[in-house]
């Protein structure tokens, strides 16, 4: 396997679980020396319930062939992600997935039905941690470097949650901004999506393994659509290693897309087209889909850098 990013320093912000873990997962791939970082380490859960720990993260990054250091911060407080960075030095590649949201979501209430005490920390986990980790990190990547702000979406259609659907419309929003505030630097930011994240968080909900995965589809039949956190992860390690990443910069690019143009591949071979497989299976569904992105895009594809991807 050639590992293009040999050399390069990546930090994976929210590396424990999901998507996190599928990019820090294919930056080690490639080569790159991956710190990760989130609350979770052995014995000390940052999310009640869940047993995965960047102590397990940074231990695939290593045995994928780059050099995984796992280290535990609270992205909500400045002072840790200052002190982090200090540590990490100049780096390449700044990928922010917090989201520690997953047990503050229920599904099916609007706004006003809403606990405030679990809508409210999602911006402090979701937006706010973004905020600070890009404030004290963005002074210390190179030029040539990669800023990716990982969403849900790769448009502006309403997510089903108000709480949700405010928190990843906003990041696709501050990769937008994060271009403006980069430019001259030669550094490239980009929001990213995933589609239907076989993460183990969804695995867990759907009461099936990664070994029988589809027996999901029988409940949810665009499961099958589905992929792992190691496809957005490729996807995210072959922007980081193209030269010409800076024509995608501002925009927001999905795992499918990135998966056709750059030819990576799922765990298991396969290349997942959420959308494709949307438009042939339900195409009333993807027609809504998109319809609900026409005036957005009506506005917004007339500016420099947010045209999708």
């Amino acid at each position: 396997m050639t590992r293009p990013l040999t050399g390069k320093v990546a930090l994976v912000a929210g590396a424990t679980r999901g998507a996190g873990r599928g990019i820090a997962t294919a930056l080690g791939e490639a080569g790159a020396t991956v710190y990760c970082t989130g609350r979770s380490v052995a014995g000390r859960p940052g999310m009640k319930g869940r047993p995965e720990t960047i102590d397990e993260t940074a231990a695939i990054v290593t045995a994928r062939g780059g050099h995984g250091v796992a280290i535990r911060v609270d992205h909500t407080e400045p002072a840790e992600v200052a002190a982090l960075f200090e540590r990490i030095g100049e780096l390449d590649i700044l990928v922010n997935d917090i989201w520690g949201g997953d047990d503050l979501i229920e599904w099916g209430k609007r706004l006003w039905e809403t606990r405030l005490e679990d809508g409210l920390p999602l911006i402090d986990r979701a937006i706010k941690t973004h905020i600070i980790t890009s404030h004290h990190g963005l002074p210390r990547v190179r030029r040539g470097g990669l800023v990716v702000e990982v969403t849900d979406g790769d448009g502006y259609y309403y997510r089903g949650h108000f709480f949700y659907d405010l928190v990843k419309t906003t990041v696709i929003r501050m990769a937008f901004a994060l271009a403006q505030e980069l430019e001259g630097r030669d550094v490239t930011a980009v929001a990213v999506t995933p589609g239907f994240l076989r993460s183990e968080w969804m695995l867990d909900h759907l009461g099936v393994t990664e070994a029988t995965w589809r027996d999901a589809a029988t409940k949810v039949p665009e499961f099958i659509a589905s992929e792992t956190p190691l496809f957005v992860g490729r996807g995210v390690a072959a922007l980081a290693a193209d030269p010409e990443v800076a024509r995608r910069n501002g925009r927001v690019v999905a795992s499918w897309d990135l998966g056709d143009a750059y030819g990576v591949t799922d765990a298991d071979g396969s290349r997942p087209h959420f959308v494709r497989w949307l438009e042939a299976h339900m195409p009333a569904v993807a027609a809504g889909w998109r319809k609900a992105d026409d005036g957005f895009y009506a506005y917004w594809g007339k500016q420099p850098y947010a045209t999708p991807g």
